[in-house]
C-alpha cells in the first residue's frame, strides 16, 4: 500500500508499522522495528503492529485460505453427519425455510467475524480480538473464556467429522451385507484409524497442506454438485406408489415435531444441523499468519465460505426434503446413518453406494481441514501460555515449519473423545452439539464487544462493513444469544427425560467450561495477561536501545496516541518514547 511522505524528502522512504491499519497491542505508542536484515512485507508489517514476529511461510493465497475453510466447512459430509438433528427434530420444514432463517444469522456472525479479521490479521483469532477489544481491564478474562471456547470448537471437529465418515464407510458394509451390524468398538477404531491419518497429513509443510487441501476442497464442490443432480435425476419413488417429488405445500406448510416441544421451537432446535455444518469459516481467520494479502483475502475467505456453503447448502436441504420417503425409518434404521438410509430408500444400490463413496471421500478432506485449523488456534492460544505445557505446544517443527505438537496433542485429545461413542448415540451426539455452541460462543464474544462497547470507535481493516457493522453485529450477537440455550435442550421431556435421552452438550461443554471459569478465579488471573507481544524485545522506546535508534537515518519512528501518529526525525526519538514510557493501558486504533 502506498503511504504520503511524512519524513525528509533527502532521506530513504521507508514504511512504518504504524501506518498499518490494524489494531495495535503495543503499549506506550511503542512500534516494533526490523533488525533481521531483510525488508519487512506488507503482510509482515500488519503482523508486526499487532505485536508478533512472523513464524510461518505465507504460502497460503485466497483461493487455497478458501479451499481449506471449504473443506472445513464440508457442506456434504456435515449434511450427511447432521441429518439426524435437520430432518429428525422438525421435518421437511426445517430442512427448508428454516435453513434460510437459520442463515441469516450465521451469515451475519460471518461477516462480523470478517470485519474483526481485516483489522486484526493473526492466528490468536477471536481470542485475540476479544482481548484487545474488552474494556480496560477485561482483556485478560474475555480472552481466556474466548480462547477456550474455541479450543473445544476446534478440538472437537476433526472426531465428530471422522466419526460420521467412519459411520458412513461401515453402512456401505453393511448395504453390501444387510446381517453386518457394525459394532461400537469397529466404528471408535475406524474413526481413530481417520484421526491418525490426519494427524500425519496435518504436519506437512504449509505449501503441502495447500495443495492438498485445493485438491480436496475441489473434490468437495465437485462432488457436492454430482450429489445434487444425481439424486433427484435417479430418484425413484414409485415403488412406493409416491410421486417422483414430494408436493411443494407438504415440504414447506407441514412442520413435523420430532421432539416433544412446541412446533416452533423444534424448527429452532432444528438449527442445529445448520450451526454445525456452517461452524467452519473461522479457519482463515486462524491462518492468517501464513496467508498472503491476510488483512485482505482473510476476510474475503471468511465471508466466501459461509455464502457460498449458505447457498449449496440450501440446495442440497431442498433435494432431500423434495424426495424423502419415510423420515422416521431413516433415523431408525439400522444402518446406523441416517443419511445412508434415506439414499436407500430412494435411490438404486449402485447408486447408494456411488454417493456414498462421493462423501466419504468429501468427508475425509473435511476432517484433515479440521485437523489443520485446530492444530492453529493450540499453537496460537500455547504462543501466549494458556495451556498447561504450553512451551512444548507452541514449538513450530523447524523442517516443517508448522505447529507439529499442537496436531498431536490435539490429537489424542481427539481420540478420548471418542470414547463417548461406547455411551450410545446421544452421548456421541454431544460432540456435534459441542462443536455448534462452544464455536458460536467464542465467535460471538469478540462481536458483542466491539458493538456495544467499542461502537464507533472501532478502526476497522481495508475489509469492513461501513456503516452496517453495528446493525450486523447486533443481529449475530442477537442469534447466538438465542441459540446457545436451545442447543442444550433435550429432544423429550417430563417422563421420558432419562440418562439415556439427556442432551448431554450441557454437561460436555458446560462442565470444562465450568473449570475453565473456576481456574480462572483461583489461579490463572494472577498470571494470564492475554495476548503476549512477542516483539517486545524489538520495540523502540526501550531504554537499551534509545540511545542507538536515535542516531539511526534510517529508522522511522511511529508513534500512536488516541489514533494520532507522528514521526521521529533522524535527531532523536519522542521525548516520551525515548524516556521508555510505557504508559499504563493497552492502546487500541480508534480507541
Amino acid at each position: 500500500m502506498d503511504h504520503k511522505p511524512s519524513v525528509s524528502p533527502t532521506r530513504e522512504r521507508k514504511k512504518s508499522v504504524a501506518e498499518e491499519p490494524v489494531t495495535s497491542v503495543l503499549k506506550g505508542g511503542d512500534i516494533p522495528y526490523n533488525d533481521s536484515g531483510q525488508e519487512w512485507s506488507a503482510d509482515e508489517e500488519v503482523l508486526a503492529a499487532l505485536g508478533y514476529k512472523p513464524e510461518f511461510k505465507r504460502e497460503f493465497s485466497l483461493w487455497t485460505t478458501f479451499c481449506v475453510s471449504f473443506a472445513v466447512l464440508g457442506l456434504l459430509p456435515s449434511f450427511a453427519t447432521t441429518l439426524y438433528y435437520g430432518m429428525g427434530y422438525a421435518g421437511t420444514a426445517g430442512m427448508t425455510w428454516g435453513w434460510l432463517v437459520a442463515m441469516i444469522g450465521i451469515q451475519s456472525v460471518a461477516a462480523s467475524m470478517a470485519e474483526l479479521c481485516s483489522s486484526m490479521p493473526t492466528s490468536g483469532g477471536l481470542y485475540y480480538a476479544a482481548a484487545v477489544l474488552a474494556p480496560p481491564g477485561w482483556g485478560p478474562f474475555a480472552a481466556w473464556i474466548t480462547g477456550w471456547s474455541n479450543w473445544l470448537g476446534q478440538v472437537t471437529g476433526a472426531p465428530s467429522v471422522n466419526y460420521g465418515t467412519a459411520a458412513m464407510i461401515l453402512a456401505c458394509a453393511s448395504i453390501q451385507n444387510p446381517d453386518y451390524v457394525p459394532t461400537s468398538y469397529q466404528t471408535y477404531l475406524l474413526t481413530v484409524f481417520l484421526m491418525l491419518i490426519h494427524g500425519c497429513m496435518a504436519s506437512l509443510p504449509t505449501r503441502w497442506i495447500a495443495r492438498v487441501n485445493s485438491v480436496g476442497s475441489t473434490f468437495n464442490i465437485i462432488a457436492l454438485v454430482v450429489v445434487i443432480i444425481i439424486i433427484p435425476a435417479a430418484c425413484d419413488r414409485s415403488a412406493y406408489g409416491l410421486p417422483k417429488f414430494t408436493p411443494s405445500a407438504e415440504v414447506w406448510g407441514t412442520i413435523h415435531p420430532g421432539t416433544d416441544w412446541p412446533a416452533g421451537l423444534s424448527v429452532l432446535m432444528s438449527f442445529i444441523g445448520v450451526i454445525w455444518t456452517m461452524s467452519g469459516y473461522d479457519s482463515p481467520f486462524h491462518l492468517a499468519e501464513e496467508c498472503s494479502n491476510a488483512n485482505i483475502a482473510s476476510p474475503r475467505a471468511i465471508f466466501l465460505t459461509s455464502a457460498v456453503g449458505g447457498v449449496f447448502g440450501w440446495f442440497l436441504q431442498l433435494v432431500v426434503a423434495y424426495t424423502v420417503v419415510d423420515i422416521g425409518a431413516a433415523l431408525s434404521s439400522n444402518l446406523g446413518q441416517p443419511f445412508a438410509a434415506y439414499l436407500v430408500q430412494v435411490l438404486p444400490q449402485k447408486i447408494v453406494l456411488a454417493v456414498l463413496s462421493l462423501t466419504i471421500i468429501a468427508g475425509f478432506a473435511m476432517g484433515q481441514g479440521c485437523m489443520i485449523a485446530a492444530s492453529r488456534v493450540t499453537f496460537a492460544y500455547a504462543r501466549d501460555g494458556c495451556f498447561p505445557l504450553s512451551k512444548y505446544w507452541r514449538h513450530v517443527n523447524t523442517r516443517t515449519q508448522t505447529p507439529v505438537n499442537a496436531v498431536w496433542f490435539n490429537n489424542l485429545v481427539g481420540n478420548l473423545l471418542l470414547l463417548l461413542i461406547f455411551g450410545g448415540q446421544l452421548a456421541i451426539g454431544a460432540i456435534f452439539s459441542i462443536g455448534a455452541c462452544a464455536a458460536f460462543v467464542a465467535f460471538t464474544i469478540p462481536i458483542f464487544i466491539r458493538v456495544f462497547f467499542v461502537g464507533n470507535r472501532f478502526r476497522p481493516g481495508p475489509w469492513n462493513l461501513g456503516r452496517a457493522s453495528i446493525p450486523i453485529g447486533c443481529i449475530a450477537s442477537a442469534f447466538v444469544a438465542l441459540m446457545v440455550p436451545i442447543l442444550c435442550f433435550p429432544s423429550v421431556k417430563g417422563a421420558d427425560l432419562t440418562l439415556a435421552t439427556m442432551n448431554w452438550t450441557v454437561v460436555v461443554y458446560g462442565g470444562p467450561m465450568a473449570i475453565v471459569l473456576i481456574w480462572w478465579f483461583v489461579d490463572a488471573r494472577k498470571w494470564f495477561k492475554g495476548p503476549k507481544v512477542n516483539l517486545e524485545h524489538l520495540m523502540h522506546g526501550r531504554d537499551d536501545q534509545a540511545a542507538e535508534l536515535a542516531g539511526d537515518s534510517e529508522v522511522i519512528v511511529g508513534k500512536e496516541f488516541g489514533g494520532e501518529r507522528s514521526s521521529g526525525s533522524d535527531s532523536g526519538l519522542p521525548a516520551e518514547m525515548a524516556e521508555g514510557k510505557q504508559g499504563g493501558d493497552v492502546k487500541l486504533h480508534g480507541l
